[in-house]
Formats: structure tokens, sequence, C-alpha cells
């Protein structure tokens, strides 16, 4: 196993779980909440180590009561919280979840103190860049400093991984800074500007991303799966049949990415590094919450 470095943003998840997520102007009355570790870079990296990644996480909190449980979660998981930064001067992020009977959900963050991220808390950790097979990143963190982070990453060798989550603009020649980029459909809409919906929808939105220079894409596709494309191949991998019912789809993606960032980091091929991240999102889902949901490989390899 060779070692992951993932930056990102923690932020504190309040979740609330209700039959309905409220329209603009309604109150419903909720059944339950939770509150927990989340954000995707946080939810990456603890869904990483859960599965016996080596995962340094580059992030920036406040010094609270959010941040205490951050680290102590990511003690139990096993994350390496060396690259952490701790300002006493901000607030550690929230983010409030609705979440209905379906498992679907609704989300609005607020980073905090990951919104101050900068590219000295990256030059602070070039070493661990150094040293790492696989850097992951999404786009929680400020458009500039992503960047920024994706070319020293490239400099140090290391495979790269974008999530676009939550889209936002790319430059067209940042594109060839990713090895791997992991858009879910709606995200994938929102670069191409076209509407993906049928398998040959899926498929010409592939093409056009290795047209502008990412070096694999793939596209999850929730309950029918993923899709992988590189200029030698092309295929759909089914979603996993689950034995258990979908409670909460808030961490699959993020399991996903957690997942295929072990596989490559534990040298499988890409296909099989899929089929292993499908397996562990659509666990996930059987799950409530998010970094709660991330299952260990133990329970991976026993599902």
């Amino acid at each position: 196993m060779q070692f992951i470095c993932i930056f990102g943003v923690f932020v504190a998840d309040l979740c609330f779980y209700s039959e309905k997520i409220p329209i603009k102007g309604e109150t419903v009355l909720g059944k339950n909440h939770l509150v927990g570790p989340g954000c995707k870079g946080s939810n990456q990296a603890i869904a990483a180590a859960r599965l016996n990644g080596k995962v340094n996480f580059i992030t920036k909190m406040g010094e609270d009561s959010h941040a205490d449980m951050a680290f102590k979660i990511y003690k139990d998981a096993g994350v390496i919280t060396n690259s952490i930064t701790k300002d006493k001067n901000l607030s550690t992020g929230v983010a409030g979840i609705m979440i209905d009977n379906d498992g679907s959900n609704a989300i609005n963050v607020v980073p905090g103190a990951a919104a101050h991220l900068n590219n000295k808390d990256i030059d602070n950790n070039l070493e661990i860049m150094e040293k790492s097979k696989i850097f992951l990143t999404q786009m929680e963190t400020p458009d500039e400093v992503t960047i920024y982070s994706l070319k020293k990453a490239k400099e140090n060798n290391c495979l790269t991984i974008l999530n676009p989550a939550p889209a936002r603009k790319i430059n067209e020649e940042n594109f060839a800074l990713l090895d791997f980029f992991t858009p879910n459909e709606t995200e994938a809409e929102f670069y191409l500007k076209n509407k993906i919906t049928t398998e040959e929808d899926i498929k010409i939105a592939g093409r056009e991303f290795l047209k502008k220079g990412v070096k694999n894409i793939i596209i999850t596709l929730g309950e029918r799966g993923v899709y992988f494309a590189n200029e030698n191949e092309e295929y759909f991998i089914d979603a996993l049949k689950l034995k258990d019912q979908v409670v909460d789809t808030t961490g699959a993606g993020d399991a996903f990415n957690g997942a295929f960032a072990v596989g490559l980091a534990n040298d499988l091929k890409f296909k099989d590094a899929l089929i292993f991240a499908n397996k562990v999102a659509g666990i996930s889902t059987t799950r409530a919450g998010a970094a709660s949901s991330m299952p260990t490989f133990k329970e991976v390899n026993n599902y």
C-alpha cells in the first residue's frame, strides 16, 4: 500500500431526517437528526483510511468542539493528521443536510476555516506529496488553491484525481492536470452543457472530457453503476446488488472516490479498482450518515 494525499474540507455535518425535503417557504416535521464529521475531503479521507489506506489529509479547522470531534474520528479511522492546521481565530465549518425517506438529500455547506486554505498550506506539505502515489481533491476549496494543489501533485509525480463537487468552472487548460476526473451525471452535465440521459449520451460525454485533456474519465451513475473511458478502452460497470435497503446516499460519492484511491494505491488495475469502489459506495448507502457510513475493509470483504 502506497501513500494517499487528500486535500479538502472538513465540516461538521448536521443531518436532518424527514419524510420529504422541504421546498422554499415550507416547514416539515423531522424524524431524527445526527451530528458527525463531513464534507467531501474529510469523508474521502475517512473512507480510504477505513479501507486500510495510508492517508494524509490536508485541511484547516478552528480550535473548537467540531475540530475535536474530527480529530477523534480521524484517530479511530487511522487518518494521519500531521498536515491539518488549526487556527484559533477561525471557526470550523458546518453543513446542513436534509434527507428524505428515499435517502435523497439536499446540502448547504459553510466551509468556515477551510475557506481560508491557501497555496502556503500546500507548500507546507510538499514532503507529503513527494511520498504519495495518489493525490485526491475536490472543488470545495478555493478554486485557485485547488488548481495549485493539482499542479504541485503533478510536479511530484502523483496520480491526480479530481472529484468536481460542487461543480464549478475549470479553465480548459487545467483539465490536462487530471489523471482521473470523477463527476456524477449532474456534474458532467454542468461541464458539458448537455443533458445526459441515455448510455449513448454518457459515452458522448466521456469522449468530450477526453478531448478536453482528461486522461481517464469516470462518471458515477448512482443506481446504474459507473462509466469509465480513456483513449484505449470504454465500459460500464453495474451497481452492486444490495442485500439491504438504501437508507442514505449522502456519502456514496465520497465512499467511491476514497475507495478508488485505495485501489490505485494498492496497484489494482483500473477496472478492479472501479469494481471495488462501486462495492464500497453501494454498502455506504445502506447506512445513515456520511463518514459514519463508510465500511471497513473487512466489512467490504464479507459483504
